[in-house]
């Protein structure tokens, strides 16, 4: 019923194992496919576009190696995709390993967003950076958002089908491969989201270690910037048009639901 797929690169032994020991606790799981990226490193969504190609589940799960999870995660999800056809998409509360909220939903980032996040102090422009991230809605009910982080995404697969991009000649994509790190997770739930909802999921959890690496090396953050170029390029810099609406439509949602129930109209 479920497919699942992890990339690796250099990934410890061990930790690989406790991410393949929580998938294997669950019956629903028909396939785990390890793409080994550290011989032929051919990018993030390159890597999970092979395996989704070698599965025919009713879902497929796109999973980091430094994910953990308690029994009955996977059911979970399963039964609420089952119940929630319109969503082609979805993603559970994700914690740091201390517990806190890790801010694994934000919205179609600019390059203003991009700038702060990464370059200013964390002090400044604080409220920016919780619109960005949602941080201000406590991550305590469900959303529809534009954009999830890639370390856990649980896809319905014919909503993969529906949003693959096919070229004569080519191999069909699901992952836009021009991506080779980081902004592929934002260009596939963007797709997603024009046309199912993809739906943050608050009441089941993961942990996820969320090593950051690119905030640690040089050479990581190169790679990362240049990539957000290329999707810049794709989507566009400062006029975007489609951006503006889904941020819109999302921030109204969001606001609507944190109102108590006797102020809503």
């Amino acid at each position: 019923m479920i497919s699942v797929s992890i990339v690796t690169y250099h990934t410890p032994q061990s930790e690989l194992d406790r991410c393949i020991s929580c998938l294997r606790q669950s019956s629903l799981v028909s396939s785990i496919i390890v793409v080994d990226n550290s011989v032929d490193n051919v990018g993030y969504g390159a890597g999970h576009n092979k395996a989704i190609r070698q599965s025919s589940s009713k879902y497929h799960l796109v999973i980091n190696s430094d994910v953990t999870f308690e029994p009955g995660t996977i059911e979970f999800l399963f039964d609420y995709m089952e119940s929630h056809p319109d969503v082609g998409q979805c993603i559970p509360r994700t914690l740091n390993p201390d517990g806190s909220i890790q801010h694994v939903c934000r919205l179609l980032p600019s390059p203003f967003d991009l700038f702060v996040r990464r370059f200013l102090p964390h002090s400044w422009f604080a409220h920016q950076r919780e619109r960005y991230t949602l941080a201000f809605t406590g991550y305590s009910s469900e959303m529809n958002v534009p954009y999830m982080m890639g370390c856990f995404l649980f896809f319905r697969r014919s909503a993969l089908e529906e949003i693959a991009c096919r070229k004569a000649d080519s191999p069909i994509q699901y992952f836009d491969e021009r991506f080779f790190l980081y902004p592929e997770d934002i260009d596939i739930t963007r797709r997603m989201h024009r046309v199912h909802r993809t739906m943050f999921v608050p009441d089941v959890s993961i942990v996820h270690q969320h090593r950051q690496s690119s905030y640690h090396s040089l050479r990581l953050m190169c790679v990362h910037i240049y990539n957000m170029c290329k999707y810049f390029n794709k989507w566009g810099w400062f006029f975007d048009h489609e951006r503006t609406l889904f941020n819109e439509r999302c921030l109204a949602q969001v606001v609507h639901n944190s109102l108590p129930k006797d102020e809503i109209k």
